[in-house]
């Protein structure tokens, strides 16, 4: 999944951004409301993760500008502030979920998935080319009849090439949205990746789905086609 985590305790976010991506999402985090509206307006996300008293502006002044706007992206509230009124109030303004302080990380983490599951449905967190499966939720992929054991650098690199299956993927395409670069750190990173995913995906198969596309980039496409 793709995340937005808005919250200025900057000890309490650091944290949060880190676990997610520890267990092979991806995470952004923004320090205040003013720049989690904008991120949340620019960029695509599954789930959006806000707490409630935030600078600049509100949680709730956020959730409530962006649903103005039409953006309809589970937002799970976070807050200190847990009180029965005060859950009610998350909600009406826009919320999806709410998660008062102090909470665990597991049951952020359920709670997201939840919310992920409900927005899209299984279609939307599993992709598939050929016989090649990506769930996105169990973090489970296979081929075939084979479970295929991924590092969460591989997950992530494949679930990004599988989205844009039968596109051509540049690097600065997965340098950015794999590695959350935005620059070219002139090594051979994606090299490695890509010739290690191919060995797990590809080796023992008739048919290649990973293909190399010689002065653009790389493409997951059914090697039958």
């Amino acid at each position: 999944m793709r995340l937005l985590v808005v919250e200025d305790d900057r000890d309490a976010a650091d944290y949060i951004v880190r676990a997610f991506r520890e267990v092979g999402h991806v995470a952004d985090q923004a320090p205040d409301g003013e720049e989690g509206l904008a991120l949340a307006l620019d960029r695509q996300y599954d789930v959006l993760i806000v707490d409630r008293m935030l600078p600049k502006r509100d949680g709730l002044s956020v959730i409530g500008e962006l649903r103005a706007k039409g953006v309809e992206t589970p937002v799970l509230i976070l807050s200190a502030l847990g009180q029965v009124d005060d859950r009610v109030k998350g909600l009406r303004a826009g919320g999806d979920d709410y998660l008062p302080k102090p909470y665990s990380f597991s049951e952020l983490l359920a709670r997201v998935e939840v919310l992920a599951r409900r927005r899209g449905g299984r279609e939307d967190t599993v992709y598939r080319v050929a016989d090649l499966e990506l769930d996105r939720l169990s973090h489970r992929v296979t081929r075939g009849e084979d479970e295929i054991v991924l590092q969460p650098r591989e997950f992530r690199l494949l679930e990004y090439l599988m989205k844009h299956a039968g596109q051509v993927v540049t690097r600065t395409m997965l340098l950015e949205n794999v590695w959350d670069y935005h620059f070219d750190p002139q090594t051979n990173v994606i090299d490695v990746h890509i010739s290690r995913l191919r060995s797990k995906i590809d080796k023992g198969f008739s048919q290649p789905l990973l293909h190399t596309i010689r002065g653009a980039g790389y493409m997951i496409r059914d090697g039958a086609r």
